[in-house]
């Protein structure tokens, strides 16, 4: 199964892609797509799109697992987040493919074993996890990365609580 793990954001959208047989997996690739600042939202969000429609033909993942977003100061923040994580959910059903949103406690339970998890733990676990001589950057693709191991680790459960169904 090939997975796209997606970090939203309108500044930087991190996005990793990763091939899961069974407990095996291999890093395929990762990025991040990123926004001028200055740029209007509208133009902003249209580059978002465009990028992820390109990486999604490149790649053909089979899966889609993004993270929802979890803000408790900035309004203005999250609303234009809010924004970007749309245009991926759209991208992503674009494509076809099976969408699975994750809060950022259960990524950090699923790569750490521990919901209070930092980022450098977070980043450290992504990269022996996925055997990588280094550390993923930007931060937001080795989070995107951890996303997309999350359903990873994740799928087999589901798989069986649909076949139960």
């Amino acid at each position: 199964m090939r997975i796209i793990g997606i970090d939203p954001g309108t500044a930087i959208m991190g996005w990793g892609i990763i091939d899961a047989d069974g407990s095996d997996l291999t890093m395929v690739a990762y990025g991040a797509f990123t926004t001028p600042a200055k740029q209007p939202l509208p133009d902003r969000l249209v580059s978002i799109y465009n990028d992820l429609a390109h990486v999604l033909e490149h790649y053909r993942p089979s899966v889609a697992a993004v993270e929802e977003l979890f803000f408790a100061k900035n309004v203005t923040t999250a609303m234009a987040v809010s924004h970007a994580r749309g245009v991926a959910l759209l991208a992503l059903r674009q494509a076809k493919l099976p969408i699975f949103e994750y809060k950022p406690l259960s990524v950090k339970q699923a790569v750490v074993g521990y919901g209070n998890a930092d980022k450098q733990q977070m980043q450290h676990l992504v990269q022996m996890t996925l055997n990588l001589d280094h550390i993923p950057k930007p931060d937001d693709a080795a989070d995107a990365l951890a996303v997309a191991m999350c359903h990873a680790y994740a799928a087999p459960y589901l798989n069986r609580i649909q076949e139960d169904s």
